[in-house]
This record gives structure tokens, sequence and C-alpha cells, in this order.
């Protein structure tokens, strides 16, 4: 079963958005403040804890679930697209006093804070991104996503995970212990991104709004994130496991036009905060302490 969440250090609803949006603050007090971005999107923040929160140590972080996800509701008849959730970051930014504004963003996190960036420069009105932490990014281009979703669609036919959901269906568990049986239907549901499919345990469970998710890719059309990135200059790392179903390049393009850093973690998946969490939080704290900002006096 995955390790207990301990509660936030404060927690509410946002006043600046458009719609309340729940967030929740861990860390130290007076820390520098660095906001996370989940992924999804239509998900929550609570999949990323408790391994998120070892950033907790040195950082004050604030997690807030986005709009059309987890305590983050929203009326079904308004669409949601990536630029509403651009703008909820931007009135979040200004409404928590973020700035610098220090990003961390996962998976699909990782893509707001790249568009948040990118429209940052046609917005004055938004807060400037001071640096980027991009973990797993999302696919940046159509055609990386279309490659994702085909590697992705094959993995969870694979022979190694048709055999463990088989072990699972003949385990009894269904009966002897319902609720460690869907923890455990959710983990291979989700294993096709993990390096090795085995090592899908111990996962925090999470819901993807359908709606959500779909209305976000159908707003965003035929994109091409990697291109509009060319001339963006931020301090930034992008971190990608080199057996992610989503591909590498897409990455590894995205790290050119920042001309910036890549950290490629082998044996290592989607999932790096728990495959391999050493490595990631070498490569995360290195990045941080070297791109602090100044303390005011």
């Amino acid at each position: 079963m995955p390790k207990p969440i301990p509660p936030p250090r404060e927690e509410g609803f946002s006043t600046r958005t458009e719609v309340p949006l729940y967030w929740a603050r861990y860390g130290k007090t007076g820390a520098p403040k660095l906001i996370v971005l989940h992924g999804g999107p239509g998900a929550d923040h609570c999949y990323l804890l408790p391994q998120m929160l070892h950033l907790g140590e040195r950082y004050d972080l604030v997690f807030y679930d986005q709009r059309g996800g987890g305590r983050s509701k929203t009326d079904a008849r308004v669409p949601v697209t990536w630029q509403s959730h651009v703008e909820d970051l931007g009135a979040l930014a200004g409404e928590f006093e973020l700035e610098p504004l220090s990003i961390l963003g996962y998976s699909w996190g990782a893509m707001l804070a790249l568009l948040y960036t990118v429209e940052q420069r046609r917005n004055p009105h938004f807060v400037p991104p001071g640096r980027l932490a991009l973990i797993n990014p999302a696919p940046l281009t159509r055609e990386y996503r279309r490659q994702f979703e085909a590697e992705f669609a094959r993995r969870q036919q694979s022979p190694a995970i048709q055999a463990l959901r088989e072990e699972l269906a003949k385990s009894g568990l269904r009966d002897r212990d319902p609720q460690a049986y869907r923890q455990r239907a959710f983990e291979l549901g989700v294993a096709g991104y993990f390096s090795d499919p085995g090592k899908a345990h111990d996962l925090t469970p999470f819901r993807v709004v359908g709606r959500v998710q779909q209305s976000v890719w159908e707003s965003l059309g035929d994109f091409d994130l990697i291109s509009a990135l060319k001339g963006v200059r931020v301090p930034s790392l992008v971190i990608h496991g080199r057996d992610d179903p989503i591909p590498l390049a897409s990455s590894v393009e995205a790290s050119r036009a920042l001309e910036t850093d890549l950290v490629v973690l082998d044996d290592c998946g989607h999932v790096p905060y728990v495959e391999q969490p050493a490595r990631l939080f070498a490569a995360l704290d290195t990045f941080l302490d070297e791109t602090n900002p100044p303390v005011r006096s």
C-alpha cells in the first residue's frame, strides 16, 4: 500500500482565479517558494505525494489541483482549455506572491510551465518565471503525442503486463481485500509508464477527469510547443527517464531550444520520483541550489 500522506501546513481555495482552486502548502515557512504543477490534465496533486515532499525540507511548497480535477471542480458545460490553465497559474502566482516565480512541473505540469513561459512574454501582467524544473515533460508536439499514445497502448498489451493482470485475477484479492484489489488494479493500469512494470507498486491512486483531459488536448490542436520555445531564456533543467513511453526526443529538442541541461535517468520510465528518487532529487537539489534567488534583506 502507498505511504500515508501527511496533512498540509495550510490549505484552502484560491480567490483570484476564475473558479476556486484547491491549494495545499507543505514544507518550511519563510523558505524560498516553489509551486509544483501536477500532471494530467484533469488529475490532482496528491499522487505526487509523499515523495515530492522531500523538497519541503528546504522549500515552501505550493501545490494545487488544476481546474477541473481533484477538489477544483468546474461546471461541466464550460470546457477547460490550456489557456484556462495558464490564466489560473498566472493568477495563483500573484495571489501567493510567488515572485521570483519558481516552477517545478511534472509531465503535463511541465508542459503547462512551458506554455505559461511562452505566454508570459505576451502578457506582462503575468509574473515572469525565474526558473523551471521540468520532470518528464508531456509530449511537446502533436507528432510526439501520437508516438506516445501508440507506445503506451503497446506496453499495456505487453506479455509482462498481461501476466500481472492474470496473476491479480487469480489471486482472490477482489473478494479477500477489495481495497487492496482496487489499489493493485490501479497500479497495473499505469504500469506501462514504468521501465519495469513489475515495479509499479505502492502508488498513490488518482483519477483523471476524462472530459477535462480531452478538452485541454483538443484546445491545443496541431501543437508544436518546441518551436515556440526558441528564444526563451529562463534558467531551466529538463529531466527525462530513458524508458519513458513519451519519446525522449521531445525533451532533447526542448532542452536544445531552451539552451539548457538535460538529465537522462537510466532504468527509469515516466515516474522517476518512484523509480529513481535518489537520482531525481540529486539533480533537482543541485539545480535548485544553483539557481536559488538571493535572500532579500
